[in-house]
């Protein structure tokens, strides 16, 4: 006999806590993580898709901004374009606050985009760096011996274009590695062919060179002879930006001094970084987000790129429609409503995509800042050793802003700065906090690292053990174990490998 089997059904009641988000919530997060190439796409689609939304021609517009993003600033008139009473988040409760706490650091600006001339500068080309160098190799007459040192130098170069090995080390490789006997004098040679490539600078031995061979590639005068003579005898000065003691040493007047440091800031510390990425990675172009610039004085300030995007408005014939419907709502047929209806719809949707746009911008204005704030030593010299140890957290607990929030907006933008252009990623870093409770950058670490193994010598490389007591006479007592986890990191061989 086949035996019943007695489903039975219960009814339980439960408490269960869950969070929804808005249609508009959703939206702003998606605009937020968007470059801005991606952002203008995306605005041309929201423009297609729905009419009453209108590119601005006039002087007003529903989204513009002029204002002027300082710490002094926050509580003047010119944030109050952010400030609705449609807007009462909490999120924006937080922004109001940022920087208030920092009265000693310098101020940070914004505006609506930079000039017209970097509008349509586009960052990145479709070669490698290594592949542009080789280029330019084709133009001169060189033996093919020659042809094969060059080769070798330019893929010794770092990211900035400079040759920061010695000639002896790489005398030393070429025959290792390449079976080329050549000695300093003959490598000297064809690195002075090299360093007259473009850009200007490329293959200087320090920043010193770099610098120099600039300064030599312009038309001769006074001018050029006086920038000479800076970074010749006075580089410690103009490094730490002592220019008082260098117009009391060249006796210049003001105006003479201020044209003078008006021109070597001109000067590319980074040439390497106007050619693109390294070399051997893929390529592919980039527009920053923020324009970064860094005064003589030590102030900060930086700009949001609003590139192509379009000021945005409402349609005022959607707008009059909308009104003249409503004023009539008590006597509407059906075909009426359901015009009504169409019609708030489209308004609605041009609104809360003009308000999205806003929470963008405003969002990345105060991220940029917060950052700013945090590694503010890096961007006033470009020494990547300086930059703070900084996670996502600290400048989410800085603005206010979401933890996920902070991340969608570092994930995918770029900063032009004097040092170069950077994804924003670049300038967060984890810490090594030692046994006496200290916290050190790792990447201020990695960098004392590399710094070691590439002026070791190359016949008796260091061991990782040596390395770790070396770092530890620098100031990073780290364990040895610490130092092969950051050697493999920096993609550097154990020392038998390194002969």
């Amino acid at each position: 006999m086949a035996q019943e089997q007695i489903q039975e059904q219960q009814q339980t009641l439960a408490l269960k806590q869950t969070q929804s988000i808005t249609q508009q919530q959703l939206l702003q997060a998606q605009l937020i993580e968007l470059p801005i190439a991606q952002l203008l796409e995306r605005v041309n689609t929201e423009m297609d898709d729905n009419p009453a939304l209108e590119v601005n021609t006039g002087e007003e517009s529903d989204f513009s901004d002029n204002s002027e993003y300082s710490e002094s600033s926050e509580n003047s008139e010119s944030s109050d374009d952010f400030e609705s009473e449609e807007r009462q988040s909490a999120l924006d409760a937080a922004l109001e606050n940022i920087g208030r706490d920092d009265e000693d650091l310098p101020v940070y600006h914004g505006g609506q985009s930079y000039n017209e001339e970097r509008e349509e500068i586009v960052y990145g080309e479709t070669q490698s760096f290594y592949d542009q160098l080789k280029e330019q190799m084709g133009v001169i007459e060189m033996t093919e011996r020659q042809r094969d040192i060059m080769e070798y130098l330019i893929g010794s170069l770092d990211d900035d274009g400079l040759l920061r090995k010695s000639l002896d080390n790489i005398s030393d490789e070429l025959a290792i590695y390449h079976a080329i006997d050549a000695n300093i004098q003959e490598i000297e040679e064809v690195l002075l062919l090299l360093q007259e490539f473009d850009p200007a600078g490329i293959g200087g031995r320090s920043l010193q060179e770099c610098l120099l061979l600039q300064i030599k590639r312009r038309t001769p005068s006074r001018l050029r002879d006086l920038m000479e003579q800076v970074i010749t005898d006075f580089f410690e000065e103009f490094t730490k930006k002592h220019w008082k003691k260098i117009q009391q040493a060249l006796q210049l007047n003001d105006l003479q001094t201020e044209t003078l440091m008006g021109e070597l800031r001109k000067l590319n510390p980074k040439p390497g970084a106007s050619m693109g990425e390294a070399v051997g990675r893929s390529m592919q172009q980039i527009t920053p987000d923020f324009i970064v610039d860094t005064q003589d004085d030590g102030t900060v300030t930086f700009q949001l790129n609003l590139g192509e995007v379009p000021e945005l408005h409402v349609s005022q014939s959607f707008t009059d429609t909308l009104r003249e419907y409503q004023d009539n709502k008590d006597n509407m047929s059906r075909q009426m409503k359901e015009a009504l209806l169409y019609t708030k719809k489209k308004v609605d949707a041009a609104q809360g995509f003009i308000e999205a746009i806003r929470v963008r911008r405003h969002t990345l204005t105060i991220t940029m800042q917060a950052i700013i704030q945090w590694q503010h030593r890096y961007f006033e010299e470009g020494d990547e050793a300086l930059l703070r140890p900084m996670i996502l957290k600290d400048i989410a607990e800085k603005t206010g802003l979401d933890l996920s929030t902070v991340s969608r907006v570092s994930n995918s933008k770029y900063a032009q700065t004097r040092w170069g252009t950077f994804p924003l990623r670049h300038f967060f870093s984890d810490s090594y906090v030692t046994a006496d409770g200290d916290e050190l950058s790792t990447r201020e670490i990695k960098a004392a690292l590399q710094d070691l193994v590439d002026t070791e010598d190359k016949h008796k490389p260091l061991s990782d053990e040596a390395l770790g007591k070396l770092l530890a006479e620098k100031g990073y007592p780290i364990a040895r174990r610490t130092v092969a986890k950051y050697r493999e990191q920096l993609g550097i061989p154990v020392a038998r490998l390194r002969k």
